[in-house]
């Protein structure tokens, strides 16, 4: 009997389930069917050959970092064991491995079908390729002075230093192309040899940042040795064969050679982060929904003091710069430029800082929803903005041991001081700023009424009626009127919020450009002024410049890339 009712009872639990749910799912069960279990397995399976493979080149990146490094680092403490031609020769052999890789994915590899079926829209922004085309070129034109400084002094230069930048002319070149016509794919196809190849240029990109890192100072050893040997000359007629000749061919390849050094070290870091991120999509499936319907454009409209403000702080900033270097650059740096250079960091930094903390309480107080979608891209921008800061906060705690242990009541050691503390600062909350800005979504544009779109291009019609007759003054004054009156129209149909994100946003990318130019073309005075280097001597502090220095205008640029996706999305 009690069989009987439980036979009974279990299609009125069947019936009382297909009621409840809703209709058409009723007759599917996916948990009890064998193709869901095999299905699964083989998502399961997926996800094991996406970690192995993951693992595989990242230990293969790991091993070729750790060989390049000892290899450096042996240059450095042994010149006679390893010398910089041996360095030389490691770095072709592995920039020639990745030109094989790159022409086979771009005639192989991205050419199979269904190679490319999704592309990431956030990776390999405009400015990102932009940057990589600028200082790709700068590196170009880098070696190429190289190349034709060590043929004017054959006679005391190897032939590898000839070889080594002609590969690397070709390297980068190569690879900017690639990177600009491919950022953004999410290939599915070669998994693993993908994330190999990806992983083996990302070390080697790696490599060459560290030795470009490790000889920043030859621009220092250069003029140096150039002082010392005008002295030398004056008081005798001996000559040296491996100086640079007094001609302009010579100074024009040497000159040009340091003024572009910097831009190899910024090119480095950018390709690897790009190539993180194609590392990070390789297998990657986008749904539809994940893709963005309406992208925010870049437009001027709604900022008034930002880009006021700004140029004030940027053209300060090239004559401060500019008389910098024209008193640096002499036999013995004066005094006073060093103050006024230190003076215009403490004006210009708290204005940073104070605009960085406004707008992350702005960010708190809107009503913007945080994107929580899984984007590769989103997270490297926030780990190398956090770790590209450490560069700068690591010289700046440096600089205040330096500055309290010695004497901080000097004038300029108190500047040194208050610059290196608001430094800190203005890193952390300028960061802040940017991470949590390019976590919230953007904002709804609002569409005008058709009404209004019929006004707006009646009067558009009646001003290109009047365009084709001559403009008199008056018709003039007349037309900068109504593009006033439409500019501060757009201005004021933008919340308080709106506008003072964007202002802020836009207020800091001058900033971070002038702050990126004063470093990037030779204003050191954290190496020069003397300070730190006869506190720590000359080959620590060397290191903890060479180290932080590379970091901190990396960092200033990315943060322009950075603010100015937070001013779109305002």
């Amino acid at each position: 009997m009690s069989s009987s009712k439980a036979s009974k009872q279990k299609p009125c639990q069947v019936c009382n389930r297909s009621a409840s749910a809703p209709p058409g799912s009723s007759s599917i069960h996916y948990e009890k069917s064998w193709f869901y279990r095999h299905c699964s397995s083989l998502q399961q399976r997926d996800r094991q050959a996406q970690k192995s493979g993951r693992l595989f080149s990242g230990l293969l990146a790991m091993n070729v970092v750790f060989l390049g490094s000892a290899f450096i680092s042996s240059m450095i403490f042994n010149h006679v064991a390893i010398t910089l031609a041996d360095v030389w020769i490691l770095l072709s052999i592995l920039k020639l491995l990745c030109l094989c890789w790159i022409v086979y994915y771009l005639l192989g590899t991205s050419r199979q079908p269904h190679a490319v079926l999704y592309r990431d829209s956030h990776a390999g922004a405009i400015w990102i390729r932009g940057s990589l085309l600028l200082f790709g070129t700068f590196s170009i034109l880098l070696n190429v002075f190289q190349i034709g400084y060590s043929v004017i002094q054959i006679n005391c230069k190897s032939k590898v230093e000839i070889v080594f930048p002609s590969i690397e002319i070709v390297y980068v070149a190569t690879q900017a192309f690639f990177l600009w016509h491919h950022s953004k794919d999410c290939i599915q196809v070669q998994h693993n040899l993908t994330r190999c190849g990806l992983m083996l240029t990302i070390a080697t990109n790696l490599l060459l940042w560290l030795l470009a890192v490790t000889n920043d100072s030859i621009h220092m050893e250069i003029e140096s040795q150039l002082r010392e040997v005008e002295q030398r000359l004056a008081g005798s007629n001996e000559t040296d064969s491996c100086t640079c000749p007094n001609t302009t061919t010579c100074k024009v390849f040497q000159k040009g050679y340091i003024l572009l050094y910097p831009f190899n070290t910024e090119y480095c870091l950018i390709c690897c982060s790009v190539l993180y991120v194609m590392w990070k999509n390789v297998g990657r499936r986008i749904s539809h929904h994940h893709i963005p319907h309406i992208k925010p454009k870049f437009k001027l409209h709604g900022v008034v003091f930002g880009p006021l403000l700004g140029a004030t702080a940027v053209i300060i900033g090239i004559c401060v710069f500019m008389m910098y270097q024209i008193q640096a650059t002499g036999s013995a740096p004066n005094y006073q430029v060093f103050v006024l250079y230190y003076s215009y960091y403490i004006v210009l930094l708290p204005l940073m800082c104070m605009c960085a903390v406004v707008g992350t309480i702005i960010h708190a107080l809107e009503k913007r929803e945080v994107d929580t979608l899984k984007n590769p891209t989103r997270s490297l921008d926030a780990i190398l903005l956090m770790g590209a800061a450490l560069g700068q906060i690591a010289m700046s705690y440096f600089s205040i041991v330096a500055i309290v242990a010695t004497d901080p009541k000097d004038m300029l050691n108190s500047l040194i001081l208050s610059s290196s503390v608001l430094l800190i600062f203005q890193y952390v909350t300028q960061s802040i700023f940017i991470i949590d800005g390019l976590q919230r979504q953007p904002f709804a544009e609002t569409k005008i009424s058709p009404s209004k779109e019929e006004e707006v291009n009646e009067e558009q019609h009646n001003h290109e009626a009047q365009d084709q007759r001559r403009m008199s003054v008056l018709e003039l004054g007349q037309e900068f009127r109504r593009v006033s009156l439409s500019y501060i129209h757009t201005y004021s149909h933008l919340s308080w919020k709106r506008k003072a994100l964007k202002e802020i946003s836009f207020f800091l990318v001058l900033c971070n450009i002038i702050l990126w130019i004063m470093p990037t073309f030779g204003a050191h005075p954290a190496f020069e002024n003397g300070l730190q280097k006869s506190f720590y001597g000359y080959s620590t502090w060397f290191a903890i410049v060479n180290f932080g220095l590379p970091l901190s205008v990396f960092y200033r640029m990315h943060s322009v890339g950075g603010l100015l996706e937070v001013y779109v999305s305002a």
